[in-house]
């Protein structure tokens, strides 16, 4: 991870912003979970962000910058037979909260946790999809532009927001 942010401060001069978005989402149902699918969501959502803020954090110190993960709605509100993606998104939103603390007041640290966005390709049932957006008060999927318009703003523009976890879901958390 050093070697990452390194490559980053060498090309731009400077690093003012971390956004950890790696992920993947796959289906774990309970008595079938593999200790590689917990190593490898846990790794993505939890390790890898960790060990970059920790890694980024002199940089973005000396810059004021400020560092934006990507969480999920299932952080929360874990799906079913997404056992393991639900945990290690939750897991990261405990992260975001705990280095908000541990990098204050230099660096500020909040999430952004999307609610229906894309449509994963397992979950192609029409009947589940028009049952969610009745379930999500705009009663549309949200669009990619929202989450990144949410990522940009609490990068540049919250200087008094740390710790938070902002909700880009249409309102479906207020519901469900």
């Amino acid at each position: 991870m050093p070697g990452l942010v390194d490559a980053a401060v060498a090309g731009f001069g400077r690093l003012d912003g971390l956004v950890n978005n790696a992920s993947s989402f796959e289906a774990t149902p309970f008595g079938r979970i593999s200790a590689a699918q917990w190593r490898s969501s846990f790794d993505a959502n939890a390790r890898a962000p960790l060990l970059l803020a920790q890694a980024a954090a002199p940089h973005l110190t000396a810059a004021g910058g400020a560092i934006v993960n990507l969480a999920d709605v299932y952080a929360e509100r874990p799906k079913v037979d997404h056992l393991v993606y639900s945990a290690a998104k939750a897991a990261l939103v405990s992260l975001t909260r705990s280095l908000a603390i541990a990098l204050a007041p230099a660096v500020r640290v909040n999430a952004v946790a999307p609610g229906a966005i894309l449509w994963p390709e397992q979950d192609a049932d029409a009947g589940a999809r028009a049952a969610l957006l009745a379930r999500t008060p705009l009663g549309r999927l949200g669009r990619v532009e929202d989450v990144a318009e949410a990522v940009r703003w609490l990068l540049r523009e919250a200087p008094y927001v740390t710790g938070q976890v902002l909700a880009v879901d249409g309102g479906r958390s207020v519901v469900d």
